[in-house]
């Protein structure tokens, strides 16, 4: 049976009934954040716009937000945190989501430090595929970045490869005179590890003015360089007309700044913080639906689905030729 809703859907080929927001743009992704734990202290890392969550979903919750989110047409999930390797129950949370009819893709974000013993259950569990953040090869470096021991990361990205996690992707923030001189070790140690280097630039989110224009280092030059090495470049459509360069032994994406309004003309996102409030939009901390609160009260699945709709509803392109009130997350 189909079911319509009162918002703009519209159908592509093998793929069911998808929601949009009323700027036409399909909602396909869904990032849960399971803790806002985190054994690292990265100081560029947005928490995905989260701060001081007052509670935490439990396992079933989390389950049932996503089978609620898939039953709206997205099909694409990715935990996040903090770092949801600390979640002790995230191979239960991974394995409760992989047995929801419509999911067709579940990843994860993670520092990486812990992966080389949850590996293999991960897997076995439906884990498909994961992110690693790795901004250098330089133990000293990374220390100073990210805290703590570089080779628990790079065991961690060796272990997922070997698990048959696929692809493992390295995100590599780049900054300025601290790892900009890493970009062809880093790609070297993507292609002999078989995994895809994705290039980050510096986002001003949550990050000092000062900061921002000490490390910022603008992608262009790399990109042209890597134009001209590829055997091939593709475009990303449903992620923000991401590049992506395949080189002669490796795979590398550019991913650029959000702050343009390419980047929200294509956004696909919708996000879950740890303490079950639907974010809208990564930028802003002032439209957020609270659905774990009507959940816990006792609210069956059509008002939970409503509360979705709503949600999705209050997307809006933050960067947009028509501005609008925009608070900063």
């Amino acid at each position: 049976m189909r079911l319509v809703f009162p918002y703009t859907t519209y159908l592509l080929r093998n793929v069911t009934l998808m929601i949009c927001d009323d700027y036409k743009r399909p909602v396909i992704n869904l990032r849960v954040s399971v803790t806002q734990k985190c054994d690292k202290h990265c100081p560029y890392c947005h928490r995905e716009g989260e701060t001081n969550p007052s509670t935490v979903m439990t396992v079933d919750e989390i389950v049932r937000i996503v089978r609620i989110a898939i039953s709206l047409g997205i099909s694409r999930v990715k935990l996040t945190g903090g770092e949801p390797l600390l979640r002790k129950e995230i191979v239960e949370i991974v394995q409760g989501i992989n047995g929801l009819d419509g999911l067709t893709d579940l990843s994860m974000t993670t520092n990486g430090a812990y992966m080389k013993g949850l590996a293999k259950d991960l897997k076995k569990a439906g884990l498909g595929r994961v992110n690693i953040s790795l901004p250098t090869l330089d133990p000293e470096v990374y220390n100073s970045l990210m805290g703590g021991n570089l080779e628990d990361a790079i065991e961690g990205v060796k272990a997922a490869v070997e698990a048959g996690l696929h692809p493992v992707k390295l995100n590599m923030l780049v900054l300025k005179n601290v790892n900009a001189c890493e970009i062809d070790k880093m790609t070297q140690f993507a292609a002999q590890t078989g995994t895809i280097l994705q290039l980050i630039e510096l986002e001003p989110i949550n990050l000092s003015k000062k900061y921002y224009e000490r490390y910022h280092l603008s992608l262009d030059e790399i990109a042209q360089k890597l134009e001209k090495l590829a055997l091939e470049t593709r475009v990303r459509k449903y992620m923000q007309k991401r590049r992506v360069y395949v080189l002669p032994k490796v795979k590398v994406e550019v991913i650029r700044p959000i702050e343009n309004t390419e980047f929200c003309a294509n956004c696909t996102r919708i996000r879950v913080t740890s303490d079950g409030k639907l974010k809208p939009c990564l930028m802003r901390k002032d439209n957020l639906v609270d659905i774990l609160t009507p959940m816990r009260n006792g609210a069956d699945d059509k008002k939970l689905t409503e509360t979705f709709i709503e949600a999705v509803k209050k997307r809006e392109p933050y960067y947009n030729a028509t501005p609008t009130a925009k608070t900063t997350a």
